[in-house]
């Protein structure tokens, strides 16, 4: 009966594997939360409006809103593809 070195049994060679593969693994979950967080941002958005949920109806928003007018001001039906929402809160022709 032989003996192996210490070390060198199948156990210790899936660790040595999975130490190497785990900044990798890093990598990928840190890219994840960074396009999450990206896209809870809106960077890949392409409307001019965000939605605002507002008890049993949603407002919607323009994204350059005038800071003086409530968000209650706003339509509760987004605009049709000719139509845009204006920092007031009117839905008006392109």
């Amino acid at each position: 009966m032989t003996q192996r070195p210490c070390g060198s049994g199948p156990i210790e060679l899936k660790a040595t594997l999975f130490m190497r593969k785990k900044p990798i693994l890093y990598a990928i979950a840190l890219l994840f939360v960074g396009f999450v967080l990206l896209d809870s941002l809106g960077v890949f958005d392409d409307k001019d409006y965000y939605e605002v949920p507002h008890g049993s109806h949603t407002h919607y928003v323009a994204k350059d809103k005038d800071p003086d007018v409530s968000v209650g001001q706003f339509p509760t039906r987004p605009p049709r593809e000719n139509e845009r929402i204006t920092p007031q809160g009117q839905i008006v022709p392109k």
